[in-house]
């Protein structure tokens, strides 16, 4: 992310109307209600699809404000291709902590899904989407992540893709993946649950490629996150 933008707070709104933004809801009223700005004050909006617009507050509403486009900065998403599939952990700070990181590292594809060993079952999408949202406007990103949830790795491995499950056995690392791939497209990448997942799980389709993340055994969270940011630092240089 460009210095230029490095001590601004960032908002989120896609009604973009030609060189106009209108923002409304919680935005609206941080930005009016918190940060007190008024008519004239410059403020920083994305629009979640790779682009960064410095607006002017041109009118406020009841409910919502329109800001006028200045200046847009456009900027690519490195690994669009990458879904990250992450199982629900026992700690649900953990598992939301995990999901604030990847964000932070330019992760923007994720699958939630219940493992054999997953204690913490079901979907809570709408609070996902909130962090993922909050985590890409706090660290400056342009690419509104995604959500989606599955009830079990075989929903997963139904999906139009490369698999890899990252097994602490698996004699095939992660790095080497990396290095023989020309190029990293649609690949799902699935964390394990605290224990592991089951030995039925690890068979169920024979089109999974099992890697190892580190010699060291990590917990849920922590592989989530060395995986991403492994990911950020060899895919988007």
């Amino acid at each position: 992310m460009s210095i230029y933008f490095s001590d601004v707070e960032l908002y989120f709104s896609d009604s973009v109307f030609g060189n106009t933004i209108e923002i409304a809801d919680e935005e609206f009223h941080h930005i009016k209600d918190v940060m007190r700005h008024k008519l004239g004050d410059e403020v920083f909006v994305t629009d979640g699809k790779g682009v960064i617009y410095k607006t002017e507050i041109e009118r406020f509403d009841k409910k919502s404000l329109s800001a006028k486009i200045i200046s847009t900065t456009n900027y690519p998403n490195h690994l669009s291709n990458i879904i990250f599939c992450i199982p629900r952990l026992r700690s649900a700070d953990r598992f939301e902590f995990a999901l604030e990181k990847c964000v932070e590292l330019g992760i923007t594809n994720f699958i939630v899904f219940d493992s054999q060993r997953t204690v913490a079952k079901g979907e809570k999408l709408d609070r996902w989407q909130k962090i993922l949202t909050a985590a890409m406007k706090q660290s400056l990103r342009s690419w509104l992540p995604n959500v989606k949830y599955c009830k079990s790795v075989n929903e997963i491995m139904e999906l139009e893709g490369k698999k890899f499950l990252f097994d602490q056995n698996a004699e095939q690392t992660f790095s080497s993946i990396l290095n023989s791939q020309s190029s990293i497209s649609n690949c799902f990448f699935l964390f394990g649950p605290e224990g592991s997942f089951s030995n039925e799980e690890l068979r169920v389709r024979n089109e999974g490629t099992k890697i190892r993340l580190t010699e060291n055994r990590l917990r849920s969270e922590t592989a989530i996150i060395t995986a991403a940011s492994i990911l950020a630092t060899s895919l988007t240089q």
